[in-house]
C-alpha cells in the first residue's frame, strides 16, 4: 500500500508523520515543489522509526513520478489567505494548484482515491472532482471530521469527560456556515443535553463554527496537528476497509435533496473510497441550515466557475 500527500507545509508533514506512527503502509510519499523541504521533513520522520517503533517507509520528492502506483492522495497544497488577499484571489490560486496537482498525480497513479485538505475545503473538493472526471466517491474532501473533533474537544473540557466517550455529528460546509447537530451528540450514548444547558451547548456550537479562527488568531497560522490527523484518520479507515462513518465532502446527486454541490454528510469509507452516502433524518430547522449552508457553497462554486479554471 502506497500512500502519498501533496504539500510537505505543517499539515502535509503532520499527515506523513501520523499515519507513519499508525504502521498500516509500506510506502509514504511525502512531494513538495521545495523538495528539500520534503526530503528533510520525510528523513526527519523516517528517523522516528527506531524510537517509535514503526516500519512504514518515508521519502521526500518534488518528481511526481515517485508516487507512481500510488493508492491514496491526500492533497494539502495550496496557500493560506494572504492580509490584502480577497476570497476570490484565494481561489483562484489554490484551484489552480490542486487542478495540476490532481492532474500530475493522474499521470502516474491509474486508480488512486484522492482526499482534499486544501482550503477553501468544499470548492477545492469540486475544483479535483472535475479535473479528475472520476467517480465522487473517489475524490472528496476531509470536512467534517476536523470540525466534529474540535466540537467533541469542546465539550469534553466543558463536560469534564473524556473525548473517547463524546459522539457528534457535523454537516454542511467547512466553515461558518457548518451545521452542528447537538441531537446527534452524546456522551457514552447519553443525550449531551442532559450534561450541559442549552444556552451553554449553543456556545459551543459557535466556538466550533470559528475553531479555525481561533487558532489563526493564537498562532499567526492555520492549524496543522488535529487537521493532519483528521485526514491521516480517512486513510486508515480506507486502508483497514473499516466502513467507519465520518461527515466528508462529496458531491450530492439527490441526497437530502440537494445536487451538484458539495457539502459534508456522513459517509462510509472503506477500501473503495467512499462506500455509501448516509441520510440522517433532519427536522425542519436543520434541514433549513443545511440549505443556507448548501446556497453558501454554491456560490462560491460559481465564483469558481467563472474564473475558466477547470
Amino acid at each position: 500500500m502506497k500512500v502519498t500527500i501533496v504539500g510537505a507545509g505543517n499539515v502535509g508533514a503532520t499527515v506523513a508523520n501520523v499515519l507513519a506512527h499508525k504502521d498500516i503502509v509500506e510506502d509514504i510519499v511525502l512531494l513538495d515543489l521545495i523538495g528539500d523541504l520534503a526530503r528533510g521533513k520525510a528523513l526527519d520522520s523516517w528517523q522516528q522509526a527506531p524510537i517509535e517503533y514503526f516500519s512504514s517507509r518515508l521519502m521526500g520528492t518534488d518528481d511526481y513520478a515517485d508516487t507512481a502506483d500510488s493508492d491514496i492522495v491526500v492533497i494539502t497544497a495550496g496557500i493560506p489567505r494572504k492580509p490584502g488577499m480577497s476570497r476570490d484571489d484565494l481561489i483562484s490560486t489554490n484551484a489552480k494548484i490542486v487542478s495540476s496537482v490532481t492532474q500530475s498525480i493522474l499521470q502516474h497513479s491509474e486508480d488512486p482515491i484522492i482526499i482534499i485538505v486544501s482550503n477553501p475545503l468544499d470548492v477545492m473538493t469540486y475544483a479535483a472532482h472535475l479535473t479528475s472526471g472520476r467517480d465522487r466517491k473517489k475524490v472528496f474532501g476531509m470536512a467534517g471530521i476536523l470540525d466534529t473533533a474540535r466540537f467533541r474537544a469542546f465539550l469534553a473540557t466543558e463536560i469534564g469527560v473524556s473525548p473517547k466517550d463524546i459522539q457528534a455529528l457535523l454537516m454542511g460546509g467547512h466553515g461558518d456556515t457548518m451545521v452542528p447537530l447537538p441531537r446527534y451528540t452524546t456522551v457514552a450514548g447519553i443525550p449531551v443535553t442532559d450534561f450541559i444547558e442549552h444556552s451553554r451547548l449553543d456556545e459551543i456550537v459557535q466556538r466550533t463554527k470559528k475553531g479555525g479562527g481561533e487558532l489563526v488568531g493564537l498562532m499567526g497560522t492555520s492549524a496543522w496537528y488535529a487537521p493532519g490527523a483528521a485526514a491521516a484518520q480517512m486513510v486508515e479507515a480506507i486502508v483497514k476497509n473499516e466502513n467507519r462513518i465520518f461527515p466528508c465532502c462529496v458531491k450530492l446527486e439527490g441526497e437530502y435533496n440537494l445536487n451538484d454541490v458539495y457539502l459534508g454528510v456522513p459517509v462510509t469509507l472503506n477500501k473503495k473510497g467512499i462506500g455509501k452516502i448516509i441520510e440522517v433524518n433532519l427536522n425542519e430547522e436543520e434541514k433549513n441550515m443545511l440549505n443556507t449552508s448548501s446556497n453558501h457553497v454554491k456560490a462560491v462554486m460559481d465564483t469558481f466557475d467563472s474564473m475558466g479554471i477547470s
